[in-house]
């Protein structure tokens, strides 16, 4: 008889209120098994449930496994694509403009960049319509025509320094 099974063997054999005392005797300041701490203290008051046995064929389940979502606010569990009975390759489903990964369709996008650039466009409409809208293409016009009207100076006085160089 190995050593294990010689230890299971006596603590079977214990009282219920005995086997308490040596199992937190056992798991006394090991922080890894504080939840076994915990249920010895509801079987010793007495609100402990009463489940299936467990034995040494028992399988052991990991207590902090997580799921792959949360049950936080916008975390959701992916959801395959519904197969269709089609052959080829299926393109993932849009909805709301976005693909089932997350990414924006083509044509969300640009419906976005024409309805923002129609916007833009009106906008600069209204502007001149508006009186301020007036005065500054007002404004603009005139100081174009101030600019042509210096630069044609300036051309002019170039040429006429260019021929009085040259002495004819």
């Amino acid at each position: 008889m190995s050593e294990t099974s010689e230890i299971l063997g006596r603590l079977a054999a214990l009282p219920d209120a005995e086997l308490v005392t040596v199992l937190r005797a056992a798991v006394a300041g090991r922080p890894g098994l504080v939840a076994v701490a915990a249920a010895l203290s509801e079987v010793e008051t007495g609100h402990a449930e009463t489940g299936a046995p467990v034995n040494l064929d028992t399988a052991i389940v990991d207590a902090h496994v997580v799921p792959a979502a949360s049950e936080q606010v916008g975390a959701t569990f992916p959801v395959p694509p519904v197969p269709h009975g089609l052959p080829g390759p299926v393109a993932p489903a849009a909805t709301g403009g976005y693909s089932s990964s997350g990414v924006p369709t083509f044509d969300s996008v640009r419906d976005k960049v024409e309805q923002r650039f129609g916007t833009a466009q009106g906008m600069d409409e209204l502007d001149r319509q508006t009186p301020a809208g007036r005065s500054a293409d007002e404004q603009w016009e005139a100081r174009e025509k101030a600019a042509r009207e210096r630069l044609d100076q300036i051309r002019k006085s170039m040429h006429r320094n260019d021929s009085g160089a040259d002495g004819t």
